[in-house]
């Protein structure tokens, strides 16, 4: 059983994904997503680099330009179609990566999220800070950890903000600031399940990330918690991933986050659970069936 992990380097994921495969007794290898090509069935002095696996494993798909971006996921796609297992599928890859696309999902699926406002003009911005409140949050249509986001509640850091945005082509993704204790959850869901969950408490910031320095706990999540994590997980059509929910007022639960490229550098040694190698066996024994 030859399983391809795609990823963007060598990174710790990766290496345990690595340790993982070789304990199962499976032969992994790794393949960087900006080494991939395809060719007509003719060329046969390019041969795709897939084609010698059994099943492929989406770790993350590194920054690119929008063609390279597109091409790599049409390179998963034409796996898929050819029979080849891939987890993620790359459909919910696309639909994961995408901040607007995600809230539509989950919104459809009757699951309730921070109230958003989505447009590409800095006055259009301003219409909807004031809907909002005057206090949101704004985050990056494509990105994760807690990276590029800025709280902003003040008129003149609003403007700026996105007008700056505006200036460089990005698009102004917009959400209510919810108050909220300091913490939220994670829930990593593999199969249909809920593998293990940790609280994340947020250290000096309103972000409870752990990549901006939030610390975490081990945590059992109510049969409520765990319902809403899975409801969020089916609407994008994730197999494995992260789903952050959020307390907010009134005792209400929002999902703020779904993630198919979910890290667990910080849930392992919280949970004890070994989540590498989860991923590795239902890969084989489950998914690819």
């Amino acid at each position: 059983m030859r399983i391809a992990v795609l990823s963007g380097g060598t990174g710790w994921h990766v290496q345990d994904l690595l340790r993982a495969g070789e304990r199962l007794g499976y032969q992994l290898g790794v393949i960087d997503f900006r080494s991939l090509r395809a060719a007509s069935p003719t060329t046969s002095q390019f041969a795709d680099p897939l084609a010698e696996f059994d099943a492929a494993l989406v770790r993350t798909i590194p920054a690119g330009s929008l063609e390279q971006i597109v091409f790599r996921t049409d390179v998963l796609h034409a796996a898929e179609a050819r029979g080849l297992p891939v987890l993620n599928p790359p459909r919910a890859v696309e639909v994961c990566v995408d901040k607007y696309l995600t809230n539509v999902r989950l919104t459809a699926a009757g699951l309730l999220v921070p109230e958003t406002i989505v447009c590409q003009r800095a006055d259009d911005g301003m219409t909807a800070f004031a809907d909002l409140g005057s206090d949101v949050v704004v985050k990056p249509l494509f990105g994760a950890e807690g990276r590029g986001m800025v709280r902003v509640s003040d008129f003149e850091i609003a403007w700026r903000t996105f007008r700056a945005i505006e200036q460089t082509g990005g698009v102004l993704y917009l959400q209510r600031f919810i108050k909220h204790p300091g913490w939220d959850l994670r829930a990593f869901v593999l199969g249909g399940r809920v593998l293990a969950a940790m609280k994340r408490t947020a250290r000096g910031d309103w972000r409870t990330n752990v990549a901006q320095g939030g610390s975490v706990e081990a945590i059992r999540l109510t049969p409520a918690q765990e319902s809403l994590a899975l409801r969020a997980a089916a609407a994008v059509g994730i197999a494995v991933g992260g789903v952050d929910l959020l307390p907010g007022p009134n005792g209400v639960w929002y999902v703020i986050e779904v993630n198919a490229v979910p890290g667990w550098r910080a849930l392992a040694p919280a949970t004890g659970v070994d989540v590498a190698s989860e991923i590795v066996r239902f890969l084989v024994e489950e998914y690819r069936k």
